[in-house]
């Protein structure tokens, strides 16, 4: 497996061998490490699969050994699964389909040795990298919270075909399975594991000791068995009839149609038990050909890379990253203030909420828990985390006692003077390099500043509402943010989940300056005697989440009208 077909070598490829360490420790076992010199974070491309493939061969003809470990080269790593920059490069559909059966004549031979195999995982385990482990024959993996299994192909418009949608379906069922790849999720190691997507959990030190022992047969290892659910479910034709339609109709619902891979993907795994291992490679392979070269995948692939990219903003001018904010104040109760303060606290940052009213204090906290307390119960956050989330939220109708804040962010109401004057209020009690951001939609940042002390602290931060659901937050410079408060402001964003797009202080910044014409159109044709449910309806068909009408009335026509007064 010289060349890869359809998969190209990237331009600072090292020799061949040099992406595989292959080591003896002792008699009858080989440990395989991932350690690509031309990589941060092993990357199943070209060069790495063709000296995986020749480290396979020698392991093959090894008569000695009796057992493999594959692991990563350090503690928190295995690899990023595989590589986006060549996805988003391929446009032979046969090449596509001739080098996807290449990777999976190479993962067979791994899953055909004859000697016990067991993945060591730990890190970011996502795609082809969870997609080699499953031809393993046992997966062991470190029990922390860096450590993230998942198969999230589906959310490049692509979907698992390296093995995944045939593979999982067979080891945890269908429907975990269905779960799994439909919604890209990356699990948490002890969510894995409770699925059956693992076979043991470790702490991080012992990972390679304990795969070792597993693989050497001295500790015992076993699988979690479907049992009776395999016939039920798995391989009854009526079960798997009212599954696949449940979940195509979950489908269409959050995609409308647009997006044809989950469709794709919702075939294969429902067929999956039903059938061989070959024709399970050559539909995902038939299936990748016709997704990885088509304009939505090019799409998606090209928005992944603009969200790594954004994280990026979160650094000084020199590449360093700036000291971690550790306390916050919010400014303002409602909807907006309270879901921003949740968000802050959520992620063990102490946080501060002030508002004038006490009631809107205690919606706020009770929002909060409530959100704490949904989390636990399907066990996306561990009961201490939990603690210290709720414990990090506290309430104050006195925004003087914000004084020790790193960061202040205001969320009140879209008026100038009353911006200007709580911050300038604000300004007298905390330090001077407080960092002091508003969630202006739409006014000027640099006009905020004017007459605040240090101006070059101000900064926008608008977020979006509702807070916990919008993915984007605009980190807005104005005329006088220093390099630093952006990129503070930027890595807070990154820490809170979100994407930080970093914009100039101009009318409506980036979202409001593109979404301000578009409702301002429809509302003209609206006027001119257009139907409104209809333009909503038609809309919603071409792809937006929510039609013109329906998004103002969500919004509010009252904030709209400042909105659009700013803008003009």
């Amino acid at each position: 497996m010289n060349n890869i077909p359809g998969l190209p070598f990237p331009p600072n490829s090292p020799e061949p061998g040099a992406c595989i360490r292959l080591e003896h420790p002792e008699e009858g076992l080989a440990v395989l490490v991932l350690d690509p010199p031309h990589r941060s974070l092993a990357v199943l491309d070209a060069p790495l699969i063709r000296d995986l493939s020749a480290a396979i061969k020698d392991i093959e003809n090894d008569p000695s050994l009796k057992a493999l470990v594959i692991t990563g080269r350090a503690p928190g790593q295995f690899a990023a699964g595989a590589d986006i920059d060549a996805i988003g490069s391929l446009t032979d559909p046969e090449q596509v389909e001739a080098m996807v059966m290449e990777v999976h004549h190479l993962f067979n031979r791994i899953e055909d040795l004859k000697l016990r195999t067991v993945a060591a995982v730990s890190g970011p385990v996502p795609g082809g990298a969870y997609e080699i482990s499953l031809a393993c024959d046992f997966i062991v993996a470190s029990d922390d919270e860096k450590t993230r299994i998942g198969l999230p192909e589906t959310q490049l418009g692509i979907l698992p075909g390296w093995g995944g949608s045939h593979r999982l379906p067979k080891r945890i069922g269908v429907p975990f399975a269905l779960d799994a790849i439909l919604s890209g999720r990356l699990f948490l190691a002890r969510a894995a594991w409770k699925r059956g997507m693992i076979d043991r959990l470790t702490k991080p030190e012992y990972l390679v000791s304990v795969a070792t022992e597993i693989a050497m047969k001295r500790w015992p290892c076993k699988r979690k068995s479907r049992g009776w659910k395999s016939w039920a479910i798995d391989r009854n034709p009526l079960a798997t009839r009212v599954i696949a339609s449940l979940a195509r109709k979950q489908v269409l619902k959050k995609t409308k149609g647009h997006y044809p891979a989950p469709l794709v993907a919702l075939d294969l795994v429902m067929k999956a038990v039903g059938t061989s291992r070959l024709k399970g490679a050559q539909k995902e392979a038939k299936a990748i050909a016709t997704l990885g070269t088509g304009p939505i995948c090019k799409a998606l692939v090209s928005l992944f890379h603009g969200s790594e990219a954004a994280k990026k903003l979160a650094r000084l001018p020199d590449g360093v990253k700036p000291s971690p904010l550790t306390s916050a104040g919010v400014i303002g109760g409602g909807v907006m203030g309270g879901g921003i303060a949740s968000a802050l606290a959520n992620k063990g940052i102490s946080t501060r909420l002030s508002d004038l009213d006490p009631q809107a204090l205690d919606s706020a906290q009770v929002a909060h828990r409530a959100d704490i307390s949904k989390k636990l119960k399907r066990r996306r956050l561990k009961k201490h985390r939990a603690l210290r989330a709720q414990d990090a939220l506290s309430v104050t109708t006195d925004s003087s006692t914000l004084g020790t804040s790193e960061i202040v962010i205001e969320a009140i109401a879209e008026v100038l003077e009353v911006k200007q004057k709580v911050l300038g209020s604000l300004a007298e009690h905390v330090s001077e390099e407080c960092i002091l951001a508003t969630n202006t939609s739409s006014l000027s940042v640099s006009e905020i500043a004017q007459g605040i002390p240090h101006p070059e602290r101000v900064v926008g931060m608008h977020f979006f509402n509702p807070v916990k659901k919008m993915p984007l937050v605009e980190i807005v410079r104005g005329e006088q943010t220093s390099e630093e408060v952006v990129a503070k402001t930027a890595a807070l964003a990154v820490k809170l989940g979100k994407t930080p797009v970093v914009v100039a202080d101009v009318a409506g910044f980036l979202v409001n300056r593109l979404l301000g014409p578009y409702l301002d159109e429809a509302q003209r044709l609206f006027v001119g005697g257009a139907d409104p449910q209809k333009m909503d309806r038609l809309l919603v068909q071409f792809g937006m989440p929510m039609g013109p009408f329906a998004l103002l009335d969500e919004v509010g026509l009252d904030i709209a009208m400042h909105a659009g007064q700013s803008l003009h």
